[in-house]
């Protein structure tokens, strides 16, 4: 079994330091294999913001995968948004904006979604897909295939195409036929996990979409902070939200789901 931590949305610069010790201390508890941080690692792409981010990932155990996010891109100073959108990224956090990883049990393909022209929106590119789908061409069949991007696949709600990632068509075709089994993002501060095919019509094809809510930021949007927990034992996985309780000063599963891959793909047990 192979068991992923998924954070998001950490914005530091706007953080509530008892959850950080606190998180931190549950996703060491936990004994991933892999932590997965899906963007927003800043709130403003500020220098001490991106110490204190990389301080965080140095704290916390094992390999990790990290995308950048919107908010890791400069908002105000002009020149950097459009020379060099995410340098302070590059230098901190990670050299490489759409990272990899690999082992006999998944693998995991990060896609950078955050964009210089745009406030909020993301954007997945031609170039990126055909990446993705190179690294995935070398993978055994029996292995799980990830991909980690900040913007995410669904809406806020069946009705609402707000807030998902451009292109998010053309992305999906190619992850079906490369056989993509999870979509992991977050950019909503909401955790959710479901089905592709409720909102991508794509034959004998389901990946898990599952985001997960804002790990320490007090950017709240009506939700609890949160993290994911996955456990992938090949033809199943498991999706774990683990939510912070005000009251007692501590994490708790607040939703839990079980999928398996059946001949249309992923769907709930």
């Amino acid at each position: 079994m192979k068991t992923l931590v998924h954070l998001s949305d950490l914005h530091f610069g706007k953080t509530e330091s008892q959850l950080v010790q606190a998180i931190a201390a549950e996703v060491c508890a936990v004994d991933s294999d892999l932590l997965v941080v899906s963007g927003d690692l800043t709130q403003r792409a500020r220098k001490d913001e991106f110490l204190q981010a990389r301080a965080f990932l140095d704290s916390l155990p094992g390999p990790r995968v990290v995308v950048p996010g919107n908010h890791d891109v400069p908002l105000w100073n002009v020149f950097a948004r459009t020379v060099t959108p995410l340098s302070r990224y590059r230098r901190y956090i990670e050299a490489d904006t759409d990272p990899f990883y690999a082992d006999s049990e998944v693998a995991v393909v990060g896609i950078n979604t955050a964009r210089s022209l745009t406030i909020k929106d993301g954007r997945i590119n031609v170039r990126q897909l055909e990446a993705a789908t190179e690294r995935f061409a070398h993978t055994p069949d029996d292995v799980t295939r990830i991909v980690v991007t900040h913007h995410p696949f669904e809406g806020l709600d069946l009705e609402s195409d707000g807030g998902i990632v451009g292109r998010a068509d053309l992305a999906m075709d190619a992850f079906s036929r490369s056989g993509v089994d999870i979509i992991l993002s977050g950019h909503q501060h909401l955790h959710r996990a479901g089905s592709s095919a409720r909102r991508y019509l794509i034959h004998g094809y389901a990946a898990l979409l599952i985001q997960a809510g804002t790990a320490v930021s007090s950017r709240l949007r009506q939700a609890a902070n949160s993290f994911n927990i996955i456990r992938i034992k090949h033809p199943n996985i498991s999706v774990e939200c683990r939510a912070w309780q005000p009251s007692q000063s501590g994490f708790e599963t607040s939703a839990s789901y079980s999928f398996w891959q059946g001949p249309g793909g992923w769907e709930a047990v």
